[in-house]
């Protein structure tokens, strides 16, 4: 993408996981950087560390007080906060406060991020959205029926975008990692554990997968390169895939 030397970019959900880390990245690439989460010492903490401003709060509402941090101008913005629940067990997929928390960070806060951004953008002819979207939001996860439907929401969004505004100057980027070392795998629980721990990576190296796929102006940043296998036998042979996904939760089942 060039130099980011001076962009301003605003990196939501970033006190910690992935968003410190893309954080971290654009600032060394000579960004001004503001640090969004909902955690106002680990926003300040890690604008501290790398010279940014943190504006903590809700993700949804953070673009006009981010805009003005940032002297009126917003080029990229990441909207990489999220949640993630185990459900409650087999049979039980529907808790009402875990869906609309679900809807609400994973998907709505991209939604309204982007009716802020857009008018300026467009009027720009420029802007960048990155959207940490997840491995669940192209594929499913065991477990966690309201992170893999919103995460689905979550691409469905992002390519909308791009496929809308690309010839207007708008770049989108949907990252889909499977596990990454974060306190949100935690939160997986005992289906991330049989199914994302064994392989997952840093996430320094989700930003290193986001820097490149933006130097080769790749829309779907997969930072484990094999989702791209799953994803197409996922469209290809349905059934295949849901049986190998359904032998997964009854591995699960058993050892729960």
């Amino acid at each position: 993408m060039g130099s980011v030397q001076g962009a301003g970019v605003v990196v939501t959900g970033a006190g910690g996981g992935i968003g410190a880390a893309l954080a971290r990245r654009f600032a060394a690439e000579g960004a001004r950087v503001v640090v969004n989460d909902l955690d106002a010492d680990r926003a300040e903490a890690v604008a501290a560390e790398i010279g940014g401003t943190a504006v903590p709060g809700d993700a949804s509402t953070v673009v006009p007080a981010a805009r003005d941090a940032l002297g009126g101008t917003v080029d990229v913005y990441c909207a990489n906060a999220g949640v993630a629940f185990e459900d409650a067990g087999p049979g039980h997929p529907f808790d009402e406060r875990t869906w609309a928390t679900s809807w609400d960070v994973n998907l709505m806060a991209h939604v309204r991020a982007a009716h802020e951004l857009l008018p300026d953008w467009l009027e720009r002819g420029a802007g960048r959205f990155v959207s940490t979207v997840s491995a669940a939001g192209l594929l499913t996860m065991i477990g966690a029926p309201s992170y893999s439907v919103t995460k689905h929401g979550a691409l469905a969004f992002a390519e909308w975008l791009s496929l809308t505004y690309r010839h207007r100057g708008l770049k989108v980027h949907a990252i889909c990692p499977q596990g990454v070392r974060t306190d949100m795998l935690a939160a997986t629980g005992s289906a991330g554990d049989l199914v994302l721990k064994s392989t997952a990576i840093e996430p320094a190296d989700v930003a290193d997968a986001l820097f490149k796929g933006i130097e080769e102006d790749r829309f779907l940043i997969l930072p484990h390169p094999e989702v791209a296998r799953y994803y197409a036998t996922r469209a290809a042979e349905p059934d295949r895939w849901l049986n190998s996904m359904n032998h997964l939760q009854r591995t699960w089942e058993e050892t729960r």
